[in-house]
């Protein structure tokens, strides 16, 4: 493990989507809720909670809750360019999707970097988190590909495989 960059990874997926498909995945609640989250709810710089179908732009806000989880996420939209790039805080780190044209479809980049070097960050953020946007980014492809989601959404089932 001495070469294990503790501080940041990155996942790779390619959907065959349009481009601005899979961005608005990204940056609309009501899409976000379709292959990631129970709830999204993202804010305007006053605190004014958008519209389902609103994309986000940096200054936003964010709180998110999933299936079966207790925990929620709140945070911030740093960057946000309309087309094929998003930046947000998470996790006390940083997340970056970068989207690519190709020629079958879409590549989805993530970036989750500048992750705290205590035992606790390293567990459930570095490896938590790599395995948890592994499973998501998978059912993002699922959902837009087929339909299919994959998520465990039942609360009587908790810790099932399908998250």
């Amino acid at each position: 493990m001495e070469n294990f960059d503790w501080t940041r990874f990155t996942r790779k997926i390619i959907i065959k989507a349009p481009i601005a498909t899979i961005y608005n995945a990204w940056t609309k609640a009501g899409e976000i809720e379709r292959w990631f989250l129970k709830e999204a709810n993202f804010y305007d710089t006053n605190g004014g909670e958008l519209p389902k179908n609103a994309p986000v732009s940096a200054g936003n806000s964010y709180h998110w809750v999933w299936y079966v989880y207790e925990e929620t996420e709140k945070g911030e939209i740093l960057e946000a360019n309309g087309e094929d790039f998003i930046r947000l805080t998470f996790s006390n780190s940083l997340v970056e999707v970068k989207l690519v044209r190709h020629e079958v479809g879409v590549i989805v980049e993530l970036t989750q970097k500048d992750i705290p070097q205590d035992d606790n960050s390293r567990q459930y953020i570095r490896l938590g988190c790599h395995a948890g946007w592994t499973f998501y980014l998978i059912n993002l492809k699922s959902i837009y590909e087929g339909g299919i989601d994959l998520r465990n959404t039942d609360e009587d089932l908790p810790g099932m495989l399908n998250v």
